[in-house]
């Protein structure tokens, strides 16, 4: 039995391992600016796209300080799960979502993942944060999304919006092995090849901030550890005014 999907993102691993990593230098400075300026760094995805967000919140070993927006439409709860396609192609929702979920500001960052860039809730979301001055890292599928016109009216893509690109190199439509017999491929790939990215990202970030000075910086202790509530919570208190989640 043939495994040609762990082949691929084999592959994909190394591809971005090559072409993204000047990219994702600048992730780690433009992060390690935000938070050492005391700035807040925000999340946001929708639906399927929106699992790095989750990757990245209340994780063990993972960065308190990013802020997800999460939109619960948008959500894989939802019923019906079509709703979330409805509301990610709902022109105004990811301005309303913006209004209520963010306080984008100057000096804040905002990473923002949509594989194919064309819809309007993450258009808009990226849009207020240009806004109000923060800047803008956009993990997207840039062959995909230049394939494609925007379903908003702006007519703008992420990756048109962004100050960093990060591109996940994944096939167009996202799914990526080829069945013998059927037209429809199978087995998408943004998602593990997006959590790779930002992982490694947290990795090189967290050491620059101990480079920096930072004694402790807000990496969450497992809960499951002896002591690792409390051990989060001191970390929470240190940090809360750039956490806008309530803990």
């Amino acid at each position: 039995m043939e495994f040609k999907y762990i082949e691929r993102i084999y592959k994909l691993i190394k591809l971005i391992e090559n072409e993204e990593q000047e990219a994702m230098k600048q992730s780690v400075d433009l992060l390690c600016k935000c938070i050492l300026d005391k700035n807040t760094i925000y999340t946001f995805g929708a639906s399927h796209a929106g699992i790095l967000s989750e990757e990245l919140y209340y994780r063990a070993g993972g960065l308190m300080l990013f802020n997800p927006i999460f939109g619960k439409e948008i959500m894989l709860d939802t019923s019906p799960i079509t709703l979330t396609s409805k509301m990610e192609r709902c022109v105004g929702y990811g301005t309303a979502l913006a209004q209520s979920k963010a306080d984008f500001k100057e000096g804040d960052v905002l990473v923002v993942h949509s594989v194919s860039g064309r819809n309007p809730v993450t258009i808009e979301i990226a849009l207020a944060a240009q806004d109000a001055g923060a800047k803008i890292i956009a993990i997207t599928n840039l062959e995909y999304s230049k394939s494609v016109s925007s379903r908003h009216p702006s007519g703008k893509r992420l990756f048109e919006l962004a100050d960093i690109i990060l591109d996940n190199h994944g096939d167009v439509g996202d799914a990526c092995v080829a069945i013998e017999g059927l037209q429809q491929k199978v087995s998408p790939t943004s998602t593990v090849v997006g959590a790779i990215m930002l992982n490694s990202i947290v990795a090189a970030l967290t050491q620059k901030l101990v480079d920096s000075g930072m004694e402790k910086p807000p990496i969450f202790y497992s809960a499951n550890l002896d002591g690792g509530d409390e051990l989060n919570q001191k970390l929470y208190e240190e940090y809360k005014e750039s956490i806008r989640y309530k803990f």
